[in-house]
């Protein structure tokens, strides 16, 4: 298992929001390169380091090694801060397609985790042409509302004084979602989603999201994704959710594979919201749905590249 501060794997993508907010990527590129590069996006509090195994994997695939670019969302990560009114889907939207320009991709496979689905999805209704398959993970048209209150209940909690904290803290608030995980698991999850600074776990993303999500959050009308579904239908998708899902239900995952006729499901077994990506099985599915959809042929990455 490699460590998602394994900066040896990856390296340093940075441009520039309308703004001029600076963002940040990493990027995983292996010399002989196949098919479209997977931008991989991250949930509403999330960052990067949650696709450092999945993007392992796909880097590493003896016949198919796929580049991965994992992105930070501005706020997030190693991306700036910004005023909490640009912390929204849109803005977001543009980050990535002039992330897509500044590495100059034309094309791209996606996956979106929670928030970096619904950005997907708009994707689909401005610029389509960008997307080449898509993989959802744990992400509908159709939010839950219990699942919601449940996110809302610790954005912009306070910082945990110690690791010992920061793991009780998420196992408050996230075992009834991860009740397989176990011993180092735990701390391993906890280093996604903390940085470290003085030795304390600090959680990495800037205070003003939860002004952000509260627009966003539980008890604001539900938004309506199906228009954005629908013209996702497309292209080839994914969506995989995780079997004690309080975001995607049963139902509307049925209700997306009878509007979809491109749509292939996953469900992973003992995982909440949102499937962590870490397991054998979810990384094969992921990666055979990409050889299935996008099989161009091996490019060799530039000399000094």
């Amino acid at each position: 298992m490699t460590s998602a501060s394994d900066d040896s794997l990856w390296s340093a993508m940075t441009w520039s929001g309308a703004d001029g907010t600076q963002l940040f990527a990493r990027d995983y590129h292996p010399p002989h390169a196949v098919g479209a590069p997977v931008v991989c996006l991250p949930g509403v509090t999330r960052n990067s380091r949650d696709f450092h195994a999945l993007a392992v994997f796909l880097t590493s695939r003896a016949a198919t090694p796929r580049r991965v670019i994992a992105m930070d969302f501005r706020g997030r990560g190693r991306s700036g801060y910004a005023p909490a009114s640009t912390y929204t889907p849109q803005t977001e939207l543009d980050d990535v397609l002039r992330g897509l320009d500044a590495a100059e991709i034309d094309k791209a496979s996606f996956v979106g985790t929670s928030r970096g689905g619904l950005v997907i999805m708009g994707l689909a209704v401005t610029a389509i042409d960008r997307i080449g398959l898509a993989i959802l993970n744990d992400i509908g048209p159709r939010l839950s509302r219990e699942g919601l209150q449940r996110i809302s209940s610790y954005v912009g909690a306070e910082n945990p004084e110690t690791w010992d904290e920061a793991i009780a803290a998420l196992k408050a608030t996230q075992g009834m979602c991860f009740p397989k995980l176990a011993g180092d698991d735990w701390m391993r999850l906890a280093r996604q989603i903390f940085r470290e600074e003085d030795g304390r776990p600090v959680y990495d993303y800037d205070p003003a999201l939860k002004e952000a999500f509260e627009a966003f959050g539980p008890d604001a009308p539900l938004p309506d994704f199906w228009p954005a579904f629908y013209e996702l239908a497309q292209v080839p998708t994914l969506a995989i959710r995780g079997a004690l899902s309080d975001i995607l239900s049963t139902g509307t995952l049925e209700a997306m594979r009878l509007a979809h006729p491109k749509l292939s499901t996953f469900v992973v077994p003992d995982q909440g919201h949102a499937p962590l990506l870490w397991t054998w099985a979810t990384q094969t599915q992921i990666a055979e749905f990409l050889d299935r959809n996008d099989r161009p042929q091996r490019t060799r990455r530039a000399v000094g590249a």
